[in-house]
């Protein structure tokens, strides 16, 4: 390989890792797992975090182009619900919204569902997760009507609290305004408070999911899928939803953010999160996972939850969204269709020089050994192991040169 240094016979490198993960667990329940009355997604999907970075998925072999030093890696199983496998994507989907963004105010507006439909989310997630999507766009999308303006919005769907608990929520970020009938730009607000009133979003929002949810409660019934919603719970949907209407549902609305930079970190935070990563986790012994989480009902003060091993794969596959679910929706002049000609006319007449969207990054990591060279991967293998010269290598037997 050329510019290839002298290679160094090392032992393989182990990149730095938490000292306690989830994968660290589901080993410890192992076959324990099928017991916990999961779903066969969620049970592939905790097989394949376990699999991460192990040699059941096999790996490659790399040399520092500076040092020679020689490292071995195993591949990722690149599953959304991997705390190992989120920061490259992360990456690019920042790197694509930044050519979006406009010099307008942005807002940070969250709808959340109450505690009292999570029955109906563990019985049907993807039904009530479109829902909540659909019933907080067709909100805003009301307000700017209201205002003779086309808005738009970026949507992530989480579904957890700090504790593991399902606490399914939207987080929305708004531009302060909208497309007038012209075509062009106009601001909601200027005098730097809210988007829209909370209490009339909350109100609006609330009504939108309840007759949605009516809806989609008789189409079942319709369509005779009486093993998922029978005839007796459709008759209680009135008690659903009057417990529904006792308390105001919760939209949470943030001040504008400072500038377009800082919309792009919040996004950064917020896109491709898990339920839990890997650096909460601070202790896992033979019984019990103990793991930080901040409790905002006492202003966000840092606790330790312990739970049992069993209680808390338990919490963390309440989080594992349905198959080919999408989690990241894009909404009026955000949406794809907007993307390709309009929005970039929109920018052209606020200033802005549009960009195109940067071709994806090609991963180069950098050596754990010598912190300058970058690894070249001159060997792959599959679940069978590293090929047979470098077990030599290990021992110190001479490399061969067909190796490279």
């Amino acid at each position: 390989m050329s510019g290839l240094k002298t290679i160094k016979k090392q032992s393989v490198q182990p990149q730095y890792q938490p000292q306690y993960e989830v994968t660290d667990v589901l080993n410890i329940l192992g076959s324990k797992l099928e017991n916990l009355e999961l779903n066969s997604w969620q049970l592939r999907t905790l097989f394949a975090l376990k699999k991460c970075r192990t040699s059941a998925l096999g790996g490659h072999i790399d040399a520092c182009d500076e040092c020679g030093n020689v490292s071995i890696s195993y591949n990722s199983c690149r599953n959304r619900h991997c705390p190992k496998c989120q920061s490259k994507n992360r990456e690019q989907w920042i790197e694509n919204r930044e050519t979006e963004l406009l010099p307008v105010p942005y807002f940070h507006v969250v709808f959340t569902l109450p505690d009292v439909l999570n029955k109906a989310v563990l019985h049907e997630p993807k039904m009530l997760y479109d829902i909540l999507f659909e019933s907080a766009w067709e909100t805003l999308q009301t307000f700017g009507k209201n205002k003779n303006l086309q808005m738009g919005m970026i949507a992530v769907l989480h579904t957890w609290g700090q504790n593991l608990s399902l606490h399914p929520h939207l987080h929305c970020i708004v531009p302060g305004g909208g497309v007038n009938e012209n075509g062009t730009w106009q601001n909601i607000r200027t005098d730097g408070k809210f988007l829209f009133p909370v209490k009339a979003l909350s109100k609006v929002f609330r009504a939108k999911f309840c007759e949605k949810l009516k809806h989609q409660l008789s189409l079942k019934l319709n369509e005779n899928q009486r093993e998922k919603f029978t005839e007796n719970e459709a008759g209680n949907y009135e008690k659903l939803r009057q417990s529904l209407w006792e308390k105001p549902w919760v939209v949470y609305s943030k001040k504008p953010f400072g500038s377009p930079k800082s919309v792009v970190e919040y996004l950064g935070r917020y896109s491709y999160k898990i339920a839990i990563s890997n650096r909460r986790i601070r202790k896992i012994d033979a019984e019990n996972v103990t793991f930080d989480y901040k409790d905002y009902r006492q202003k966000g003060i840092k606790k330790q939850m312990v739970l049992r091993h069993e209680e808390f794969i338990r919490r963390f596959a309440m989080h594992i969204l349905p198959k080919r679910f999408v989690k990241i929706r894009h909404y009026g002049f955000l949406s794809s269709t907007w993307k390709r000609i309009k929005l970039k006319n929109l920018q052209q007449k606020l200033g802005i020089q549009t960009k195109e969207k940067p071709l994806p990054k090609v991963f180069q990591p950098k050596c754990s050994c010598c912190k300058v060279g970058n690894l070249v991967t001159i060997a792959t293998f599959d679940l069978r192991g590293p090929p047979q010269w470098f077990l030599e290598m290990s021992r110190n037997l001479p490399v061969p040169k067909s190796a490279f």
